[in-house]
C-alpha cells in the first residue's frame, strides 16, 4: 500500500533534523506531493529545498512534476514545462517523461500531438516502448481512428520489433468490436491466443460488453463460462454488461436473476447496475418497478448519478408523469448532480412530447448562449414539437437560428458503463443554473461462431 502522506512526514523530519537529502529522496518527496493530487507543493520543494541545497533538479524530479499536472488535468502547464525543458535543455526527456506527456494529450484526445511527440521520440534516439504504443492505440480508437490504430499497431510489431501484450490486444479487440469489425476482431483474438497471450479479465469483459450491446446474451453467457474455465472470476464489471445486454433486450425477469445472484457471488451491485435495471424497466414503460429500484438504491446508500436521474426522468416523461419528472429533476439539483446535455435534451423532448412546448421555450431561452443551445439537436427537438402541436410561426424563427453543426445522438450514454473501454474521465460538460420554469482454458475462445 502507498503511503505517501506519511513519506511526506518523513521526508519533513528528516529536513528539520538537518538529514542531508539527495536527488533520490528530493525525487521521491515531489512524486508523493503529486500523487497526492498536491503538485504546486511539489514544485516549492523543487524551488525551495532543490535550490537552497544546490541540488539540480534531474530527468527523475522533472517527470515527477510532470505526471502531477497531468494527474490534475492540467495539460497546458505540463505542455509548457515539457517545451521549457526541451528548448532550454534543462535536462534531456526519457522515456518515462515522453509516455506521461503522451498519456496527458491522449486523456484529452490531443491524438495529432501525441504523434508527433511521438515521431520526437524517434529523432531524439529515445526509443518507445509497449506504454508508449498502447496509449496511443488506445486513445485512437477511442477517437473513431480505427485505421489509424491499426497503422500504428503494424508499426510497433513490423518496423519497431516490439512485441504487443494484453493490453496491446485487450485495446484491438475493444475498439474493432465496438464498431462492428467482428471479423478482425475475431482474427486479433486467434492472434493473441496463437503467440500465448491469455486474456484477462479485462478482456473478458470487453467481448461480454460488446455482445450485450449487440444483444447478443447468449454468447456473452458463452465467453462468461469460458472465462470460469479458465480460471478468471467474473466481476462486477462482467456482470454489468450481462444485466445491461437482458435490458436492452426486454428481459427484464432474466436481468432481475442475474442482479439478485450477484451478492450471492460476493459482489455489491453498485449505482451502475441499478441504472442498467432502471433503464430496462423505464424502457419497458414500468415505472412503478423503476421508482422502486431507484428507491431500493438510495436506501442502501447509494447515490444517483447523472445518468440515473436522466434514465428515470425520461422515464417519468414517457408515460406522461411530467409533475414527477420535474420533482426528480429538482432533486437532482439539490444532490448536486448537474444535468448535461444529454439531460436537457431528455428534459425538453418530454415537454414537447407532453404539449408543453412553451414551457420547453422557455426553459430554452432561460439557457440562452450556453453551450447546451448550441447543439442541433435542441433545434430539432423544439421545431418538431412546434410544428406537431401547430405553433407553426415558432418553428419558422427557430429554423432561422438554427445552428449548422452536426448534433449528438440523443440516447443516454454512460462513459463508465464498465471498464473494459479504459476510458478516463472527460472534462465536465459546461452547465448553468438549469430549473424548470416555475409551475406545478481449454474451451477455444472464438468470435466467428458467435456472431
Amino acid at each position: 500500500m502507498k503511503h505517501f502522506s506519511s513519506s511526506l512526514h518523513l521526508f519533513n523530519q528528516m529536513c528539520s533534523l538537518g538529514v542531508p537529502v539527495n536527488e533520490y529522496s528530493m525525487s521521491i518527496a515531489i512524486k508523493c506531493c503529486c500523487q497526492l493530487n498536491r503538485t504546486n507543493d511539489g514544485f516549492a520543494v523543487l524551488l525551495g529545498s532543490c535550490f537552497r541545497r544546490a541540488i539540480p533538479p534531474n530527468v527523475y524530479i522533472y517527470s515527477a512534476l510532470l505526471d502531477g499536472l497531468v494527474l490534475e488535468d492540467k495539460i497546458l502547464e505540463a505542455e509548457m514545462l515539457f517545451k521549457k525543458l526541451v528548448k532550454q535543455k534543462l535536462c534531456e526527456p526519457n522515456v518515462v517523461m515522453y509516455n506521461t506527456m503522451i498519456k496527458g494529450l491522449c486523456k484529452f484526445s490531443n491524438n495529432v500531438t501525441a504523434l508527433a511527440l511521438l515521431r520526437l521520440m524517434e529523432q531524439k534516439n529515445c526509443k518507445p516502448d509497449i506504454f508508449t504504443y498502447n496509449t496511443i492505440i488506445d486513445s485512437l480508437f477511442k477517437d473513431k481512428m480505427i485505421d489509424d490504430a491499426l497503422k500504428l499497431f503494424k508499426e510497433m510489431v513490423c518496423n519497431k520489433s516490439i512485441l504487443p501484450d494484453v493490453i496491446t490486444y485487450t485495446s484491438l479487440i475493444c475498439g474493432l468490436c465496438k464498431f462492428g469489425r467482428w471479423d478482425e476482431a475475431s482474427k486479433m483474438l486467434r492472434q493473441m491466443e496463437d503467440e500465448k497471450i491469455s486474456p484477462n479479465v479485462h478482456t473478458f469483459n470487453v467481448l461480454v460488453d460488446a455482445f450485450c450491446k449487440e444483444g447478443k446474451v447468449e454468447e456473452a453467457e458463452a465467453v462468461i463460462n469460458i472465462m470460469i474455465e479458465r480460471g478468471k472470476a467474473p466481476d462486477l464489471v462482467t456482470y454489468n454488461s450481462l444485466i445491461d445486454g437482458y435490458c436492452l433486450r426486454g428481459e427484464m425477469i432474466k436481468a432481475r436473476e442475474i442482479f439478485y445472484s450477484i451478492t450471492l457471488r460476493g459482489l455489491v451491485p453498485g449505482v451502475v447496475t441499478y441504472s442498467s435495471l432502471l433503464n430496462g424497466y423505464c424502457k419497458n414503460l414500468n415505472i412503478e418497478k423503476a421508482e422502486q429500484m431507484f428507491h431500493e438504491m438510495t436506501v442502501k446508500g447509494l447515490k444517483p448519478d447523472v445518468v440515473t436521474y436522466s434514465t428515470m426522468i425520461q422515464g417519468f416523461f414517457q408515460v406522461g408523469r411530467c409533475v414527477a419528472a420535474r420533482r426528480l429533476f429538482d432533486e437532482m439539483y439539490a444532490q448536486g448532480r448537474i444535468p448535461n446535455e444529454c439531460t436537457y435534451r431528455i428534459v425538453l423532448e418530454g415537454l414537447c412530447k407532453n404539449r408543453q412546448v412553451e414551457e420547453a421555450l422557455s426553459l430554452f431561452h432561460l439557457v440562452g448562449d450556453s453551450k447546451l443551445n448550441s447543439d442541433i439537436a435542441v433545434y430539432n427537438i423544439l421545431i418538431n414539437g412546434a410544428a406537431k402541436y401547430g405553433k407553426v410561426d415558432i418553428a419558422k424563427n427557430l429554423i432561422g437560428v438554427k445552428p449548422r453543426i452536426t448534433g449528438s445522438n440523443q440516447t443516454i450514454k454512460r462513459k463508465d458503463r464498465t471498464t473494459t473501454h479504459l476510458d478516463t474521465d472527460s472534462p465536465p460538460n459546461e452547465t448553468v443554473g438549469l430549473r424548470f420554469p416555475t409551475e406545478d482454458t481449454d474451451t477455444p475462445l472464438r468470435l466467428e461462431n458467435r456472431v
